[in-house]
């Protein structure tokens, strides 16, 4: 995977250079409930500052216990995924976004939570009583420290962040839902601002790198495999539990 950085940073038609981050980190890719997985690779990673992309629960079956660990690490940031964004919006709207949610993943997330006997086509009250029954498991500082969740984070010219972003913004200036859901000239278009983007939510069979972009969501709920990348002035390494 070196050789695969080497190469690029080689291209004459790179109009920026390696990654250099103030200070080397780890970037950890969508854990989505696979609580084994994380307590894997967490002894496994150096000692450096630990960014994880967003999209800690549904799918996996155990998306309760990996919300609790990641909030009881003082050292890990966690960012907001879109995942994170539709559990929000069920809790905020749950006859709105619930139907949503409950099909993409959630009724996993509140079987974690030991709620059970809901389907994705309930409505109305329903839909209430769940809600209420998932902020009760929750507790006011999990769910607080849920909505305070970052879109994005940066270090040097290398920022993480959880889908994409518009190649032709700044980072610092753009939505946050964009930077959750994605922007579809993401993968397609090339920065010229120098910025690295490590990213997610986009399942790749292995981690790769391509043009500045660093794709680390390996499908750990369907694959097994989580992955982190290690970055480091002019050297990006994975890691794979």
């Amino acid at each position: 995977m070196l050789n695969a950085l080497r190469n690029f940073l080689n291209k004459p038609d790179v109009e920026f250079g390696p990654p250099v981050p103030d200070t080397p980190f780890v970037a950890i890719g969508d854990i989505h409930g696979r609580f084994d997985l994380l307590t894997q690779l967490l002894p496994k990673l150096p000692d450096l500052p630990i960014i994880c992309v967003g999209d800690y629960v549904d799918r996996g079956d155990e998306s309760a216990q990996v919300l609790r660990l990641l909030q009881s690490r003082t050292d890990i940031t966690c960012l907001s995924g879109n995942h994170e964004d539709m559990m929000l919006g069920f809790i905020d709207r749950p006859d709105r976004d619930g139907g949503r949610w409950l099909l993409h993943g959630g009724l996993q997330t509140i079987a974690s939570f030991g709620l059970a006997g809901i389907s994705p086509s309930a409505r109305g009250e329903e839909l209430a009583k769940l809600r209420d029954a998932l902020i009760d498991q929750m507790g006011d500082e999990l769910l607080s420290w849920l909505r305070d969740q970052p879109a994005h984070w940066q270090s040097g010219n290398v920022a993480v962040l959880h889908a994409g972003a518009d190649p032709k913004r700044p980072i610092s200036d753009q939505k946050p839902q964009t930077l959750r859901w994605g922007h579809k000239d993401f993968l397609s278009t090339e920065r010229t601002d120098g910025m690295w983007v490590i990213y997610g939510h986009t399942v790749v069979e292995d981690p790769k790198i391509e043009a500045g972009r660093v794709a680390i969501d390996t499908g750990a709920y369907a694959t097994g495999k989580l992955t982190a990348a290690i970055v480091e002035p002019d050297r990006v390494q994975f890691l794979t539990a």
